[in-house]
C-alpha cells in the first residue's frame, strides 16, 4: 500500500466541493480524514460556546458522512503542528492536504507548518476551499487592496467567474485510521445550566442540512429576497451564514444554484455573498482589524466604560423593544436577523458610546456563525470606524426602525413575550402608550419591561458631539 494522505479538515467540513479532499482522493492514496481543535493557536480568537455547539453537530454529520465512504475521522486536541508532526509520522504519512483558513493567526500558523512538512519530505498541497476569490487576487487602479465594497464587487464581477463546484468523491480508499479523541470529552456541548435549547429547536448542522436549506431558499424565496431581507418577522432570509462559516457548503456551489436558479433576480443575494468576500479580503490586507478601528480618527475616541448598560444590552434589557427582541434571538437561537443586528449594533457604539469591540467579543461568544472577518468588518462597518463604513453621524432609531421593518410587531412579541399583548402602534414605544393600554396588555414600564435605558435623541446628540471632537 503507498503512504497516506492526510485531508486535515477545518472550516470545510463537507464532502462535495472540497479541493483539498478530491486531491487527496484523485492522488489514489489511501486517506487519513483528521480534525484538529487548536485553541491554543487561536488565542482570544478561539471559538466562542455557540459556535463550539456547531462544531460538535457538524463533526458529527461529517464523521457520518466520512464513514460511508468507509473513511474514519479522526478528532486530536492540540497545536495543530505538534498533531500533524504526530500523525504524518506514526503513520507514515506522504502528503497532506488542507483548505486554507483566512484569520491571521491561522495563516500564520500555517505557513510554519507548511515549511515544516516540506522540510521533512512531506509533499502539501492547500487550496482555497472557502472564498470566490483569493484574497490579494483583486486589485484597484492603483494596484492595492480594495477598500470600498461596490468597485471590489464590480470587479468580483469582472472577472473570471467561479469555477464549478466539485462533485463529492464517490469513493475514497481509507488508510488504518490513527487513535482519535472520543468528541464527547471534548465537552463543546453545555452542561449545566443548558442553554442550548433555543439552538436545538432552530438549526440542523452538516453538509446535508446545508444543502436543503440552500435548494429551499434557491427555490422559494431567492426572488423576493431583495424586499423581504430586511423584514425580520419574515422568512426572507437564507440563514446559510453559519453553514458558509463551518464550510458545510461553499461560495462556489451557493454561486452555481442561486444563478442557476434565479438568474439576474439572485443578483441581490450574491452581493451579500460578495460582503463576506470583501471582510476577507480586507482581514488579510488588515490583519489588526479584529482589535483595532481601520480608520485612524478612532484612535482616540471617547468611548464610555458602563458596566451596567453593557449587561443591559446583552440581556436585552434596554428597554428599547426592538434592541432588546434583537439581542433574545441571539441568546435564544445564536442567531440574530442582518436589520436587527445593525440596529442593535449601532445602539450599543452610539447610544451608549460602548466600544465596538465589546459587541463583537459578545457576538463573538453567542453567535452559531461566529466568523472573524464578517464580525470585524460589521462591527467596525456600524461603528463608523472601519473600510467604507456607515457614516457615524447615522445612527439607527430603534422605534422608527421597528415600525418600518416590524410594523405589526410580530418579531417583538416572539422574543420579547411581555409585550406581546400591546398594540402595534405603541409595541416599539411602550412609554408612549396610555397607562390604561399598558394596563390591559399587563405592561408594568420599570417592573414587567424596563424604561428605556437612554433618550434617543440626547444619546444621539452625545455620540455626534464624540464624534466632533475626534475630527479635531
Amino acid at each position: 500500500m503507498s503512504a497516506p494522505a492526510v485531508v486535515w479538515f477545518r472550516n470545510d467540513l463537507r464532502l462535495a466541493d472540497n479541493p483539498a479532499l478530491t486531491a487527496a482522493a484523485r492522488s489514489g492514496a489511501p486517506i487519513i480524514a483528521l480534525y484538529v481543535l487548536d485553541d491554543e493557536s487561536a488565542g482570544e480568537w478561539r471559538m466562542g460556546s455557540a459556535s463550539r455547539w456547531w462544531l460538535h453537530h457538524s463533526l458529527t454529520a461529517l464523521a457520518h458522512d466520512l464513514a460511508r465512504l468507509g473513511v474514519t475521522l479522526t478528532l486530536r486536541r492540540g497545536r495543530a503542528e505538534f498533531v500533524l508532526e504526530n500523525i504524518v509520522a506514526d503513520a507514515g504519512a506522504g502528503a497532506v492536504y488542507w483548505n486554507r483558513l483566512y484569520e491571521p493567526w491561522a495563516m500564520r500558523r500555517d505557513s510554519e507548518i507548511k515549511s515544516q512538512l516540506r522540510a521533512r519530505g512531506v509533499m502539501v498541497e492547500s487550496f482555497n476551499g472557502s472564498l470566490l476569490f483569493e484574497p490579494g487576487g483583486l486589485r484597484n487602479k492603483q494596484g492595492e487592496p480594495f477598500r470600498v465594497f461596490t468597485p471590489f464587487w464590480r470587479a468580483c464581477l469582472a472577472a473570471e467567474a467561479p469555477d464549478a463546484p466539485l462533485p463529492a468523491p464517490k469513493k475514497l480508499t481509507a488508510a488504518p485510521p490513527p487513535a482519535s479523541d472520543a468528541l464527547a470529552d471534548w465537552r463543546l456541548l453545555p452542561t449545566k445550566p443548558d442553554w442550548a435549547g433555543g439552538l436545538r429547536e432552530t438549526w440542523r448542522a452538516g453538509e446535508r442540512a446545508a444543502l436543503e436549506r440552500l435548494a429551499e431558499f434557491a427555490k422559494k424565496r431567492v426572488r423576493d429576497y431583495k424586499i423581504d431581507r430586511d423584514f425580520m418577522a419574515r422568512e426572507g432570509v437564507s440563514r446559510m451564514s453559519p453553514h458558509l462559516h463551518f464550510g458545510e457548503v461553499s461560495p462556489r456551489r451557493i454561486w452555481a444554484e442561486i444563478t442557476e436558479a434565479a438568474g439576474d433576480a439572485g443578483a441581490a443575494y450574491l452581493r451579500e455573498i460578495g460582503w463576506r468576500e470583501f471582510c476577507h479580503h480586507l482581514l488579510v490586507a488588515n490583519p489588526q482589524m479584529p482589535e483595532r478601528a481601520l480608520d485612524e480618527r478612532f484612535r482616540d475616541f471617547p468611548w464610555r466604560e458602563d458596566a451596567a448598560a453593557l449587561e443591559a444590552w446583552r440581556i436585552g434589557q434596554t428597554g428599547y423593544p426592538l434592541v432588546d427582541a434583537a439581542m433574545r434571538e441571539l441568546w435564544i437561537t445564536g442567531y440574530m436577523h442582518n436589520r436587527a443586528r445593525m440596529v442593535a449594533a449601532s445602539f450599543l457604539v452610539k447610544h451608549l458610546l460602548i466600544p465596538w469591540q465589546e459587541g463583537e467579543r459578545w457576538f463573538w461568544d453567542t453567535l452559531v456563525d461566529a466568523d472573524l472577518a464578517n464580525n470585524s468588518g460589521g462591527w467596525q462597518w456600524v461603528a463608523g470606524c472601519g473600510a467604507d463604513a456607515a457614516p457615524y453621524f447615522r445612527v439607527f432609531n430603534p422605534v422608527l426602525q421597528g415600525e418600518k421593518f416590524d410594523p405589526e410587531g410580530d418579531y417583538v412579541r416572539r422574543y420579547v413575550p411581555e409585550l406581546a399583548r400591546l398594540d402595534a402602534r405603541h409595541i416599539h414605544c411602550p412609554w408612549e402608550a396610555p397607562e390604561e393600554v399598558l394596563r390591559a396588555a399587563g405592561v408594568r414600564l420599570g417592573e414587567t419591561y424596563p424604561r428605556p435605558i437612554v433618550d434617543h435623541a440626547k444619546a444621539r446628540d452625545r455620540a455626534l458631539k464624540a464624534f466632533e471632537a475626534t475630527r479635531g
